[in-house]
């Protein structure tokens, strides 16, 4: 590529219909940073942001705050970064190839964390200058409201709460209707708009679908690890009650002295009210709330038929929260006989012997002691999200990521293991480096996704034909060294594994030190 870098008052100018932007050609890319797409009180539906003079975007914007600060850990398998904070946090970043009338496909990146946690720069993988090169494409990333600021349900005080519930969510749609009329002029083209995001970001992916406000503001999306069951669950009741626990722990008596209080006295309250209704099973904050704006769950209400002609890329990995930590057994020093032997001694005879034949006819290649991570917290609700959506149509395909990697003598694939490969930022993640398979995998994931961002279908020439799913066919694409389809492969091994599984993985996820 070429070394080059360009950055005066003349060069990388954009007209918007909010105000005109100044960015920067690094290498061929033009880059635009903290854009802001909209301006938002507290607790209030997000406005347009508009601004007079040239806006300077050559500097990333705030990040959402988040009720804790995070200690830096586990930072050789999810490499962060971490960026000043603050509730105004509603910008977006853009990278392209070109200032012209391209008409490229348009990624935009909704990042992980739940509804709780995260930014669109957290994970150093997410930074957008290879996609945009490599797959000719205009890349954008979004930050929006998180946690209490996002996701708190004040609908009960009044109208102008009416969906304060789904604040953040709101923020997503807000910079989608920035990116449609805007991104023209950025080279892209708007009515070619794929949603993509892994974890909590593919969760999004889900909501965004299940949104009416979001409707024609996207063509595509790609659910990367975030079909998650309970673990992300809607708030469907009131949340009156848990806001009146939080206004008699700041000793306020309305949500309007409620909207002026300090960020972190707020988030201090919300920590502290919040475990006794989760337990409870209450509502809370910090998940989408279940009303007209956001219509629930599909697994639990449907797909939106509106919706349904959506292309659809769903998958996860095959480790995914058990992986975080390394195995107390070194694979590589045990016969399958002895591996065998240690299975039946962490989950009992019976349920071994039950497990392991269904391990060894879906996973061949792989020692019985991976069985112990073997991720069905994601898996399990995912089969059944996958069958829902293709029995609407002919265009759902869904993957497993099933690389490991030279940790420990080699460990099964992570929760945010995948995502470098999808960005084209394997140079970046240090875990990545596997000599004679990472170029080969990360092509194929990448040429995978440019496919379907194009046309809305996946298959392409670095890849075995990828037929889509229908509801008695899963047709799983494994990526891997030696990537390829598996029909329906681990079914029966996933839903008999789940309930022997899922204690020993939610305890592995409990002792991990590893954020997001």
């Amino acid at each position: 590529m070429a070394l080059s870098f360009h950055y005066s008052p003349q060069d990388d100018i954009v007209e918007t219909n909010r105000g005109t932007v100044r960015g920067y050609d690094f290498r061929g890319i033009h880059v635009f940073k903290g854009i802001p797409y909209a301006k938002a009180q507290r607790f209030h539906a997000p406005e347009p942001e508009k601004w007079n003079n040239v806006l300077d975007c050559t500097s990333f914007g705030y990040v959402c705050a988040i009720p804790e600060i995070p200690k830096p850990q586990g930072e050789i398998c999810v490499p962060h970064r971490y960026w000043p904070m603050s509730e105004h946090c509603q910008n977006l970043n853009i990278w392209t190839p070109a200032l012209d009338n391209g008409k490229r496909p348009v990624l935009v990146w909704l990042h992980g964390g739940g509804y709780e946690n995260g930014s669109a720069i957290e994970h150093i993988a997410y930074e957008g200058e290879n996609m945009a090169r490599a797959g000719d494409c205009v890349v954008v990333s979004v930050n929006h409201r998180l946690n209490i600021l996002g996701y708190f349900d004040l609908s009960a005080f009044g109208k102008e709460y009416e969906n304060s519930g789904n604040a953040g969510g709101d923020d997503i749609i807000a910079a989608l209707r920035f990116i449609h009329e805007n991104i023209a002029a950025f080279g892209g083209n708007p009515d070619n708009v794929t949603v993509f995001g892994q974890s909590g970001g593919g969760a999004k992916v889900t909501t965004l679908l299940q949104s009416p406000d979001a409707d024609g503001l996207f063509h595509r999306g790609l659910n990367m690890s975030g079909v998650i069951g309970p673990v992300l669950a809607d708030f469907k009741e009131s949340g009156e009650e848990f806001a009146r626990a939080v206004m008699q722990e700041l000793r306020v008596d309305s949500v309007q002295e409620m909207e002026k209080v300090p960020y972190e006295a707020l988030a201090a309250a919300y920590l502290k009210r919040k475990p006794a209704f989760a337990r409870q099973g209450k509502t809370s904050a910090g998940m989408p709330f279940r009303n007209s704006h956001y219509l629930g769950s599909p697994t639990e209400v449907g797909f939106r038929k509106e919706t349904a002609q959506i292309p659809l890329l769903v998958g996860s990995v095959f480790g995914e929260f058990s992986s975080f930590s390394a195995s107390a057994w070194d694979r590589n020093a045990f016969t399958d006989g002895q591996a065998e032997d240690i299975v039946r001694g962490q989950i009992g005879d019976s349920a071994a012997g039950e497990l392991l034949p269904l391990f060894q006819k879906a996973y061949p290649e792989r020692s019985p002691l991976d069985l112990l991570n073997l991720d069905t917290i994601f898996r399990l609700p995912e089969i059944t999200y996958v069958q829902q959506r293709s029995a609407l149509n002919h265009c759902t395909w869904s993957y497993l990521f099933n690389q490991d990697f030279p940790l420990d003598g080699g460990r099964t694939p992570w929760h945010c293991s995948d995502i470098p490969f999808v960005f084209h930022n394997t140079e970046f993640t240090p875990y990545a480096q596997i000599e004679g398979v990472t170029e080969k995998l990360q092509a194929q994931m990448f040429d995978a996704l440019m496919a379907f961002a194009r046309t809305g279908n996946p298959n392409n020439g670095s890849i075995p034909l990828w037929p889509c799913d229908t509801p008695q066919k899963e047709q799983v694409m494994v990526f891997d060294q030696n990537t390829g389809v598996r029909v329906n492969f681990d079914h029966d091994l996933v839903k008999q594994s789940a309930p022997v599984l899922q204690k020993w993985m939610m305890e592995k996820m409990a002792e991990s030190q590893i954020q997001h």
